[in-house]
């Protein structure tokens, strides 16, 4: 069955257009999953039962994989069998009655605007890593993008000085994001100072560069906003996803509308946009019993 899973990775990218990331994300949970029937004898589509599917799912549980995780897994697994449908390689869909487990309600973690200030702030001096990374951290405060966007950013997506950047998401979908004047200011100083000495006559096509010439990694930029959040002062742990939660709170709290956080975000369902106003109401509500004399 091994093939089928070569043929579905190959249907999620080149049909469905899901990035590389999510597709990486689905072969791994769909080799568990083959490697779990392949245990219990089953080597053919057609013998594949709900019991057989509950019982995998019920295996993550026992190996202590999280709600989530696990959720994750029945989802990479649905539109397997799905693909198997509509493929004809198979006549049922097991799936089609499972639940998927309970995953609690945790709200999104951000920065309050002085620690957003502190991080902005942490890149000192005139170095070339410390232009590149007030940078990015503006950039990426400025946009809610998501680390995997503004590290593939390059030079022909980002217009200054028409204050704003093109930016592809999940499946591939494009969008404009507008920047604002700090992000724009920032971003063009690095432009100019710092990011031709980094390039090196190599003809990089990336906005950000390490210190080689090479475009930046998602990983590299993780250890980044490590690094610059230490400096801070910031003692929580925060990552760059961090900062698309500060960007959208923040935007609600000072009366944008959520429709237009869901297009800024690149939410292809409003309801992913929902969650941010559960933050700001739970803030309000912890402001109100701190503050308030009777509270």
């Amino acid at each position: 069955m091994f093939l089928f899973r070569d043929l579905f990775l190959t249907y999620l990218l080149v049909e469905r257009g899901l990035s590389g990331t999510t597709v990486e994300a689905y072969g791994r949970d769909t080799l568990r999953y083959l490697t779990f029937l392949e245990g219990e004898g089953c080597r053919e589509p057609v013998r594949i039962t709900q019991l057989l599917v509950a019982s995998f799912i019920a295996s993550l549980k026992s190996e202590g994989l999280s709600p989530r995780s696990r959720a994750r897994a029945l989802s990479a697994i649905r539109m397997f069998h799905r693909f198997l449908l509509v493929e004809g390689h198979a006549t049922t869909n097991p799936t089609a009655l499972l639940e998927a487990p309970k995953i609690g309600g945790k709200l999104p973690t951000f920065l309050s605007s002085r620690e957003i200030e502190k991080l902005l702030a942490a890149p000192l001096g005139n170095g070339l890593a410390e232009l590149r990374d007030r940078a990015m951290l503006e950039l990426l405060y400025a946009t809610g993008l998501r680390v995997s966007e503004l590290v593939n950013l390059t030079l022909r997506t980002v217009n200054l000085d028409a204050g704003f950047l093109l930016t592809f998401g999940k499946g591939g979908k494009e969008r404009l994001v507008p920047l604002g004047d700090a992000a724009i200011g920032t971003v063009r100083r690095y432009l100019v100072e710092a990011r031709p000495r980094l390039e090196g006559g190599r003809g990089s096509e990336e906005l950000f560069l390490t210190r080689l010439g090479e475009g930046m990694s998602r990983q590299a930029f993780w250890n980044i906003i490590k690094k610059r959040a230490r400096e801070a002062g910031i003692d929580r742990s925060i990552s760059p996803h961090t900062l698309r939660h500060s960007f959208a709170t923040h935007l609600l709290e000072n009366g944008a509308d959520l429709r237009s956080v869901q297009l800024m975000l690149g939410h292809a369902d409003l309801s992913s946009t929902q969650i941010y106003t559960h933050v700001t109401r739970e803030r309000l509500k912890r402001i109100h019993e701190e503050c308030h004399p009777r509270g």
